[in-house]
C-alpha cells in the first residue's frame, strides 16, 4: 500500500471518526433537547396546577375571613347597643 496509502487510510478513517461523533454529538442534542422541552412542559404544568389551587385556597380563605369580619360587627353593634340602652336607662 504504500506510505501514500497509509496516510489516505488514516486520513479516511479519521473522517469517519469526525463524522461518527459529530453524528451522535447531534443525536445526543436533540434527544437532549427533546427530554428538556418534556421537563420543562411538565414544570409548567405543575406551577400551573399549583396556582390554581392557591387560587382555591385563597377564595375559601377570603369567604371565612368576610364570614367572621360579620360576625364581629355583629357582636360589636350588639355591645354597643347593650351600652346604649343601659346608658339610656
Amino acid at each position: 500500500m504504500g506510505e501514500d496509502g497509509a496516510d489516505s487510510l488514516v486520513e479516511l478513517l479519521n473522517r469517519v471518526s469526525n463524522h461518527t461523533r459529530d453524528d451522535v454529538l447531534t443525536f445526543v442534542e436533540e434527544k437532549f433537547e427533546h427530554r428538556l422541552s418534556e421537563e420543562v412542559a411538565k414544570v409548567n404544568q405543575r406551577i400551573t396546577d399549583e396556582i390554581a389551587m392557591v387560587r382555591t385556597d385563597m377564595h375559601a380563605l377570603r369567604a371565612d375571613l368576610i364570614k367572621w369580619m360579620f360576625i364581629f360587627w355583629a357582636g360589636q353593634i350588639g355591645v354597643i347597643l347593650g351600652i346604649l340602652f343601659a346608658f339610656f336607662r
